[in-house]
């Protein structure tokens, strides 16, 4: 016996709405894994940053995931912004990038993987000296002595950029003995005893509760850092790298970076 019209037609009904049913599942699964489920982002979300930004990002990444639980910050990048952003144009992956200068931004723009970039912070320079200033350094000329060891970051990486201009500036001349490819190696130079000073962000001697002194450097605004940040044309996780980006530029994101030392751009 043949089903009755009536019965044929909801039948077919019930198919298309089990249909329409499968396909929204289907959909919001895949935007829950992109990151963009109906109550904020979600998923892992992966952060190339500045090295002299570990402590603040660090934070700012803590009080990020609080706001989102459903975000897992992975544990962030940190290393010289010029080595940052060759990985990026060479095929790493990543969702943010924040680097220490314009220049090394604009590379990465240049290069199309984001469209434009935010300013989020500017940083100056400071000489770091070993507690109590043994070797009486007072400036930038000071460091010109033969005898002294002291550390800088590479040309192309934005704080050597900054302190050869400071130190062109200065009319100091200055034979460094190492340039390192991040400010962190700098410090770390200084804080061992493998060098009397080194060119460093004040906000890395701020952070280093005592283990080394700073030395004021005259003028030391005339190359002021400005710190870009973006979310990337193809970062995996889009709906969260907007939100971060979104995060830093608030007025709570900014108050961290303000705690460490940085200044409003």
């Amino acid at each position: 016996m043949m089903p009755s019209p009536d019965r044929r037609h909801a039948a077919a009904i019930a198919m298309i709405v089990g249909a329409i049913a499968l396909a929204g599942c289907t959909a919001n699964s895949g935007g829950e894994r992109e990151g963009r489920s109906g109550e904020g982002p979600s998923g892992e979300l992966t952060i190339f940053a500045a090295a002299s930004l570990s402590g603040a990002f660090d934070e700012l990444a803590t009080q990020f995931e609080a706001e989102h639980p459903d975000v897992d910050v992975l544990p962030i990048s940190y290393d010289g912004s010029s080595v940052l952003a060759t990985q990026l144009i060479e095929g790493a992956s990543a969702d943010v990038f924040a680097s220490a200068d314009e220049r090394n931004m604009t590379e990465v723009v240049d290069a199309g993987l984001t469209a434009g970039a935010e300013p989020f912070a500017t940083n100056t320079m400071q000489i770091a000296v070993a507690p109590g200033n043994p070797e009486r350094i007072d400036g930038l000329t000071s460091l010109a002595q033969d005898e002294l060891l002291v550390v800088m970051c590479a040309p192309e990486v934005p704080c050597g950029t900054a302190a050869q201009a400071l130190l062109d500036t200065a009319g100091a001349e200055v034979a460094p003995a190492s340039e390192e490819q991040n400010v962190t190696a700098v410090l770390a130079k200084v804080k061992s005893g493998e060098a009397d000073a080194g060119l460093v962000y004040r906000t890395d001697i701020a952070a280093a509760g005592g283990a080394v002194d700073a030395v004021d450097i005259t003028d030391a605004d005339r190359a002021t850092n400005v710190y870009p940040l973006s979310a990337m044309t193809d970062a995996a996780n889009p709906a969260a790298a907007e939100a971060f980006v979104a995060f830093v530029l608030s007025d709570a994101g900014q108050a961290v970076l303000h705690d460490f030392g940085f200044e409003a751009p």
